[in-house]
């Protein structure tokens, strides 16, 4: 062993450091925020466009319905319109409507005041009074309540 050369030790790379992160991880910390986004979008939209769709089939059902006398039309109307409102907009901002107010914001949607000062008018406390009311215009009625529900968001 005459030609023993001294061997140097072995000289490590340097560890690979975190920053700056690889293109995937890049495309990973936008994609997941836009496509949480996109499915919270879609979902709310299904909803919408359910309830919307399942309203017009009930107010269709009521129209038709000859078993029902006005004041029931007027109470499964006033009903139909407060679920879909639950349904489309926020429960705190709609479900403690009542009265003037109720129909105040039936009347945002729509151009004008047709329910405060129109045909819906009998939306809000017609329905509780003794006697059967008999100057409705029910197809105007019906014919509003299906543009409004047209308009929800």
């Amino acid at each position: 062993m005459e030609n023993d050369i001294p061997l140097k030790d072995i000289i490590l790379p340097e560890p690979v450091g975190w920053w700056p992160p690889a293109l995937g991880w890049w495309l990973l910390l936008v994609l997941i925020p836009l496509l949480a986004f996109l499915l919270w979008r879609l979902v709310k939209w299904l909803r919408r466009k359910t309830a919307v769709k399942t309203a017009l089939k009930q107010l269709k059902r009521i129209q038709q319905d000859d078993s029902l006398a006005i004041k029931q039309k007027l109470a499964e109307l006033s009903i139909l319109l407060r679920r879909v409102a639950i349904s489309t907009q926020p429960v705190d901002k709609v479900a403690g409507l009542t009265g003037k107010a109720w129909l105040e914001y039936l009347d945002q949607s729509l151009p004008g005041q047709p329910f405060s000062h129109g045909v819906g008018q009998c939306l809000g406390d017609l329905q509780y009074q003794p006697d059967e009311p008999d100057n409705i215009d029910l197809v105007a009625l019906f014919r509003l309540c299906q543009q409004w529900i047209k308009k929800q968001r």
